[in-house]
């Protein structure tokens, strides 16, 4: 059944949220590649990541301070095996949320997206299936600033031409919903497709009331 919260745009997160998480093998097969012990290629991985994903570390940087911090070297046609391997990895779709986009789209309900993520990343947001379902997409290196910074929560307003009341926001981590609710934006963590329909549909129900 379509969704239709009229005045209301709903921005969404896209990892763990509209993607499944990389699965084991995913994460098996950059181990592989790397050729170092996970417990020092995990740490560095994700203590880089926000540097990543606000556009300040480039890609190369990126896997440079891995191997640095796990003493090694990458070759650089290592370091292009390993971006392949990690980029693949999110390159997923939750089929049940993409349901809930879809029934969005139906019922005539804006939607935008709102990613931490890499400059990579913009173009298969845009011009992947999905992006015909945004009428913007929003990606953290391009706009320099992270979430949960209010900041980028407030660019995301003024370019959808939006007050914080007319957005609802869904992210599946906590803290960025709470950075989201200080400017006043409502918003879900999610946690399934099925709790998620049922939370729009609560919205849609109040629209039309």
């Amino acid at each position: 059944m379509p969704i239709s919260i009229p005045g209301k745009v709903v921005v969404f997160d896209y990892g763990e949220v509209i993607s499944f998480s990389p699965s084991d093998s995913d994460r098996q097969a950059l181990l592989s590649i790397a050729r170092v012990p996970e417990e020092s290629f995990w740490p560095p991985y994700w203590q880089n990541r926000d540097a990543l994903d606000a556009g300040t570390m480039s890609i190369r940087q990126y896997w440079l301070e891995i191997a640095r911090h796990a003493g090694v070297d990458f070759s650089e046609s290592r370091i292009q095996q390993l971006w392949i391997a990690d980029y693949r990895s999110w390159l997923s779709v939750n089929p049940d949320t993409y349901d809930v986009l879809l029934a969005l789209r139906e019922g005539g309900t804006r939607m935008a997206l709102l990613s931490n993520a890499g400059f990579d990343f913009g173009g298969y947001f845009r011009h992947g299936p999905m992006g015909s379902l945004f009428e913007r997409v929003f990606v953290s290196a391009e706009m320099g600033r992270l979430k949960p910074e209010q900041a980028i929560y407030q660019d995301v307003l003024d370019e959808l031409g939006i007050e914080a009341g007319d957005m609802i926001f869904i992210d599946n981590k906590a803290v960025n919903i709470d950075g989201a609710a200080a400017l006043g934006i409502d918003g879900h963590v999610f946690t399934t497709a099925d709790l998620l329909r049922s939370y729009l549909d609560e919205k849609a129900e109040l629209a039309s009331a």
